[in-house]
């Protein structure tokens, strides 16, 4: 079937395609047999592409959501589009409004003129365009932007993305391995469902196919649903160190995040990027991040797609590994 579907020639761009979700995504688009170019700012850093696909599948051009001319050239003769431009952290030129919003303004407008309509866009759970988070009230702007251009768009939200890249328990372990404690940022109370890379790249292979309903807010999640303490505790754990999980109060996670910030901006560029946590950041992690009573009623989820989510037990101690106080060797299940 993925040959048939080569020979037909349908292309899919994938704006943000080289990013740690993007490579999974491109993997399944790839596995489903479309062509796929992959629109970044640095095609020349997507060759670790190519191996995902057959030879010529897969191709890199060049494209920022901030140049909306670029974004229609990387469309043009596309047949379907996937936006995953997403960032956590502001920095100079890459803001929030400028990825979030005006990106996905640009991508979705792009293509209503383009008259292309099979359309998938990358969110997360919880947006709000009255909440306290800069990150979530673009999202939720990127969402209205998005569907304003092309009403039958898919939204996929998903919570905390897990991945041997991810920016999540990776962290947390890089921290662990040299701090005496780790922050419970609200107490350490929130609820949060991680769900993986591949799995959420699945969900975009199948809205782009056509199963998901057009128009509607996919809520992505793993089978369980953790507090922050407990997978901090998952961490140390994983990883044979005990460490203290010290609660932090809204207030002081805020303080304790600003000084990061300021550490980050006296470090001229020599900050550790896994040590900085900003004040946007630790609101979140004080936050409910799961999938909702609605979206499970109306089958908004990935079980309702046919995915059966992966468990963080069967994937996440493969790649923490490493952070183990005699790395992959330190337990022969480890190797």
């Amino acid at each position: 079937m993925a040959d048939d579907l080569i020979k037909t020639g349908r292309v899919a761009t994938v704006f943000g395609g080289s990013g740690f979700i993007g490579r999974h995504v491109v993997r399944a688009l790839a596995k489903d047999g479309w062509r796929i170019r992959v629109a970044t700012r640095r095609p020349d850093l997507a060759f670790h592409l190519q191996p995902l696909g057959k030879v010529g599948q897969i191709h890199a051009v060049q494209a920022n959501v901030r140049y909306p001319a670029s974004v229609a050239a990387a469309l043009q003769g596309a047949d379907a589009v996937v936006n995953l431009v997403g960032i956590q952290v502001e920095s100079g030129r890459q803001t929030f409004e400028a990825a979030h919003v005006f990106g996905a303004r640009a991508v979705a407008r792009a293509a209503r003129d383009a008259g292309i309509s099979n359309f998938t866009l990358m969110s997360g759970i919880g947006v709000d365009a009255e909440s306290e988070s800069a990150y979530v009230r673009s999202r939720a702007r990127g969402e209205a932007e998005t569907l304003d251009a092309v009403p039958g768009a898919v939204i996929l939200r998903p919570s905390v993305v897990f991945g041997q890249e991810d920016q999540f328990f990776n962290r947390f372990a890089t921290i662990a391995r040299v701090s005496p404690a780790l922050p419970l940022f609200g107490g350490g109370t929130a609820k949060l469902q991680p769900v993986f890379a591949g799995d959420v790249a699945k969900a975009a292979a199948l809205a782009l196919a056509g199963v998901a309903k057009p128009g509607a807010a996919y809520e992505l999640g793993g089978p369980a649903t953790r507090t922050l303490r407990e997978l901090m505790q998952f961490v140390c754990d994983t990883i044979g160190r005990k460490r203290l999980l010290v609660p932090l109060p809204e207030s002081l996670g805020l303080l304790f995040a600003r000084a990061t910030e300021i550490g980050n901006t006296l470090g001229l560029g020599l900050y550790p990027r896994d040590f900085l946590l900003t004040r946007d950041q630790a609101r979140l992690l004080g936050e409910d991040n799961v999938v909702s009573a609605a979206a499970i009623a109306e089958g908004r989820t990935l079980e309702g797609l046919g995915v059966a989510p992966e468990a963080i037990e069967s994937i996440v101690p493969g790649y923490l590994a490493r952070f183990r106080k005699a790395g992959q060797f330190e337990k022969p299940e480890l190797a």
